[in-house]
Formats: structure tokens, C-alpha cells, sequence
């Protein structure tokens, strides 16, 4: 049986990390065995109290800051999944998308799979409705898709959903040296230019505010664009 390691790191997700744990646990993985690892990343709040009182998870402390990247890295090492996934600690994404994000990496159908967010329902721009994005958030998601499929040819509808997932030998082949938010696009770039089989699956997605706790900023979109456009040409 195939083993999937949910990854999920956090930082200061005192309101939601318990109920996203329990959300994760719950979800239907269509028969494959499921590992739940949690990277508090050096959490200010009461996150990795609560992390300690929840069973049947495998938590790992940080005890200074790196980013979420540093956070995903950590997980990956510890896990011992065949496909290795990331689950943010909040609940913006719905967990039960896991099962069908996975499932093109457990068929052998693909080497990585990434989570659509603007498949299944297009993107509306009323500030402040549960699921309406802000627009300057999903003026800067185009120029990422836009700008990632001309320079490395592929067709994807979105990169920045929290859900992918990636065979274990994709992980253990590729070095990032991200450790922030950009991470995950140094990773997908890099696969593409490796030639790896990359699927998309459509997932849902209710967005937060700031105020409730979103943390990527204007100059985390700058890195990402900068990521996008160095690891075109670098070597590695």
C-alpha cells in the first residue's frame, strides 16, 4: 500500500491548526496510507501547545523562524510517505481535494501534481466575500501562470494553490534553496525543466483576510517572479 505524508507547516495558527488536523485526518485518501507531519515554525502564539495535545500526528519544532519553505523542507526530510503533500495550517483548502491531487502520482500517471484553484470556479472580485479573492492577490496569481508558462512552456491555470504533491523521488532529486514563500515555484520550475510529468487537479478554495491571520505580502509575489525567472537559466 502506498503511503501519503501530508505536510503542513505553521506559524502563529492558534485559531485553526486543531480543527485543519482534524479536517486532514478525516479525509478520504481513496485507500492509501496516511502520515500527518506538522513544522511549527517557531510559532509566537499557543500553536505548538496545542500541536502537543493532538494525537496521532508527528510534530517538529523550529525553534527560530526560516519561512514556510524551510518549514516544507523540514517535513519532507522527516516524512516516509511515497508521495509527499502540502496541506496549509489554515482553511482556506479543503482537505477532502487531497485524495484527488494525489491520485495522478498514486496511478503513475505523473511525477507531481498541482491543485487548481480557478478550474473548478472562476474568480470573483468583491472585497470582502468568503470566496472573492482580493484583486491585486489574483492580478499577481496571472503574472506568475502567465510568466512561468512562457518561459518553461507549460500550460498550468495556477501555481500558487497551497495543494501539490510530488513523488518521493522528485523530492529527494531536486535541491531548493528557497525558504520562503517562493519555494514552492523554485520546486515547480525545476521539475519542469527536469521534464518530469506534472498534472493539474481542480481544488476549491475560500480565502482569508489578513486580518484573520494571511501572511504573503507584495514583496513575497516580487521573490516569487525573481525564483520564476533566475531558475530558467541557472544551472543546478
Amino acid at each position: 500500500m502506498l503511503k501519503v505524508s501530508i505536510i503542513i507547516p505553521a506559524y502563529n495558527e492558534e485559531g485553526t491548526i486543531a480543527q485543519i488536523i482534524e479536517r486532514v485526518k478525516a479525509a478520504g485518501l481513496g485507500g492509501l496510507e496516511r502520515e500527518i507531519v506538522v513544522v511549527d515554525d517557531a510559532s509566537k502564539d499557543r500553536t505548538r501547545e496545542i500541536l502537543k495535545s493532538l494525537p496521532g500526528i508527528k510534530v517538529i519544532l523550529h525553534e527560530k523562524n526560516g519561512g514556510k519553505g524551510a518549514a516544507v523542507k523540514t517535513g519532507f526530510k522527516a516524512a516516509s510517505g511515497d508521495i509527499l503533500a502540502i496541506q496549509d495550517a489554515d482553511l482556506e483548502y479543503d482537505p477532502k481535494d487531497i485524495k484527488e491531487v494525489v491520485r495522478p502520482i498514486a496511478e503513475g500517471r505523473a511525477d507531481a501534481a498541482l491543485g487548481s484553484r480557478f478550474v473548478r470556479e472562476k474568480p470573483r472580485y468583491f472585497f470582502g466575500k468568503p470566496k472573492s479573492p482580493f484583486f491585486t492577490h489574483y492580478i499577481g496569481n496571472l503574472l506568475i501562470i502567465y510568466l512561468t508558462n512562457f518561459l518553461y512552456g507549460y500550460r498550468a491555470t495556477d501555481y500558487e494553490g497551497c495543494y501539490k504533491a510530488f513523488s518521493r523521488n522528485v523530492i529527494e532529486t531536486i535541491s531548493i534553496k528557497a525558504d520562503g514563500f517562493e519555494y514552492d515555484n523554485e520546486l515547480i520550475c525545476k521539475i519542469l525543466r527536469r521534464g518530469w510529468r506534472l498534472a493539474e487537479v481542480p481544488i476549491t478554495y475560500a480565502p482569508r483576510t489578513y486580518e484573520a491571520g494571511k501572511k504573503i505580502k507584495w514583496l513575497d509575489g516580487m521573490r516569487m517572479i525573481w525564483t520564476i525567472v533566475k531558475w530558467r537559466f541557472l544551472p543546478f
